[in-house]
């Protein structure tokens, strides 16, 4: 009977420290902490996106300009009190824009940085025929630039979070903004009064 209950205690010891993994459709609203996190960021970029998309000024400059508006990410500030992975809703702001055929973006400077390595390289290293020509590449006409902001207020176990991210379009030659995007997001997060 002994070695029974030893089992049976062995048995909901491993199996209660073992780890459980469930796959999640990625468009699921999952939100533990009330931080900043995946839907936040999901919701930004298709904010931006239909935008963008939508105003004037990608037709007006491609027929300004002959060819399709060219732009580069710049610096996305994080200056709010939580750590913010900005890339993650700029890189889906390039993948739709770029998608789209309406706007090019060029590489950022790390980017940038190892394709000019690559390149030169390639002048000692590559077949003739396949080199890449230095000092050929496509100038960006306009520089997307950013921050994202917070407003936390908290009374008691319960915290209000406001998040503004802005996103602006500045043409390079002219300084010139040329598109102002906002999103904001605001949640109320309830503590409980026991945690385990």
């Amino acid at each position: 009977m002994k070695a029974i209950c030893a089992l049976l205690l062995l048995t909901l010891v491993v199996t209660g420290c073992a780890t459980d993994v469930e796959r999640l459709d990625p468009t699921e609203i999952t939100d533990l902490s009330g931080k900043w996190n995946d839907t936040d960021s999901r919701e930004v970029s298709e904010e931006m996106i239909k935008d963008l998309s939508t105003r004037p000024f990608i037709g007006i400059y491609a027929a300004k300009l002959g060819h399709k508006p060219t732009v580069i990410v710049g610096n996305i500030r994080n200056l709010s009190s939580e750590h913010i992975q900005t890339s993650t809703f700029i890189k889906d702001l390039e993948r739709e824009l770029t998608n789209s055929g309406r706007v090019i973006f060029v590489a950022n400077p790390y980017e940038r940085n190892q394709l000019r390595t690559e390149r030169k390289e390639q002048q000692d290293w590559a077949r003739p025929e396949t080199r890449k020509q230095m000092r050929a590449e496509t100038g960006a006409d306009f520089m997307l630039i950013g921050s994202i902001k917070t407003i936390f207020d908290t009374e008691n176990r319960t915290t209000v979070k406001f998040y503004q991210v802005d996103l602006e379009l500045i043409e390079l030659q002219t300084n010139e903004k040329q598109w102002i995007g906002s999103k904001k997001i605001k949640k109320q997060v309830k503590k409980p009064f026991f945690r385990w």
